[in-house]
C-alpha cells in the first residue's frame, strides 16, 4: 500500500490533520507526524475510525533523528511527502534575540532540508513520488515586523524549488502551496477569537479549499506539473 508523510499535524480543524484525513481517503496509509502526542493521535484515531490507514509518530521537524526514523517507519512505499511544518514569528528586528530568529529559520526552512532529503532518499530509487512545501505570505515578500518569518519561509521557497529543478528528472513533483492569508481553523478561530471575528469567515481562507489545492498538486501527470499554487480569499489585498 502506498503512504503518504505528513508532519506538523496539529488541532483537528487544522491544516495538518484535515490533509491527513483527505489523502488517507485517497487510499494511502498516512503516518501523521507532529510534536504533540495526544493532537497526532487524535488525527490517527480519526481516520481509522471512518475507515482509512493512519500511523501517528511524535517527531521534531528540526531533529534529523526524528526525521530519519519517521521515513525509516513509513517504509520504502512512500508515494507522498508533505512538509507542514512552521510557526509565525513576528517581532521588530532589533529587538529580536538571536535565537528566537534561528529557530524561525530552524523550524521553517532546516526542517524542510531534513524532512524533504530523507523523502527524496527515498522517492529517487523507486522512480518518483510527490514531494510538497506549505508556504505562506511571507514566501513571496517581506513585511515590516516579520523579518524572521519572511526570510525563513523565503528560504523554504528557494529551496522547494531547488529540489523540483534537481529531482524533477528522476520523476519526483516538487512543489510548493502559497497559503497567503489566515487560515480559517482552529488555531486562530481558538487562539484568537477576537481577531477570527473581525475577519468573518469571508476574511480567512477555508482549509478545504487549500487542500484540495495539495490534492490537485498529487494527482497532476508528469506532463504537466505545476511547481507552484497559491490560495487566498476574495477579499485579501495581495
Amino acid at each position: 500500500m502506498k503512504t503518504a508523510v505528513i508532519i506538523g499535524v496539529g488541532p483537528k480543524l487544522g491544516l495538518g490533520a484535515q490533509l491527513c484525513e483527505r489523502f488517507a481517503k485517497e487510499g494511502l496509509h498516512v503516518f501523521v507526524a507532529g510534536r504533540t502526542p495526544a493532537q497526532i493521535e487524535a488525527a490517527a484515531d480519526s481516520i481509522r475510525s471512518a475507515g482509512g490507514q493512519a500511523t501517528a509518530i511524535a517527531a521534531d521537524a528540526t531533529s534529523e533523528a526524528d526525521v530519519k526514523a519517521l521515513f525509516a517507519a513509513a517504509g520504502d512505499q512512500v508515494d507522498l511527502a508533505i512538509y507542514n511544518a512552521g510557526n509565525n514569528t513576528p517581532g521588530r528586528i532589533i529587538d529580536m534575540e538571536a535565537d528566537y530568529f534561528e529557530q524561525s529559520w530552524r523550524v521553517c526552512c532546516f526542517g524542510g532540508f531534513l524532512f524533504g532529503r530523507e523523502a527524496l532518499r527515498l522517492m529517487t530509487p523507486q522512480g518518483g513520488g510527490t514531494l510538497l512545501f506549505t508556504g505562506a505570505s511571507a514566501s513571496l515578500r517581506g513585511r515590516a515586523r516579520f523579518g524572521a518569518f519572511n526570510s525563513s519561509k523565503g528560504a523554504l521557497r528557494n529551496l522547494a524549488q531547488a529540489m523540483a529543478k534537481e529531482y524533477g528528472p528522476h520523476g519526483v513533483h516538487v512543489g510548493h502551496v502559497v497559503v497567503d492569508g489566515p487560515i480559517g481553523g482552529d488555531k486562530i478561530i481558538q487562539g484568537f477569537p477576537e481577531y477570527a471575528d473581525k475577519l468573518g469567515e469571508a476574511g480567512m481562507i477555508s482549509i478545504d479549499g487549500i487542500v484540495d489545492g495539495f490534492v490537485y498538486l498529487y494527482r497532476q501527470p508528469p506532463r504537466a506539473w505545476t511547481f507552484e499554487i497559491d490560495v487566498r480569499t476574495a477579499l485579501e489585498k495581495w
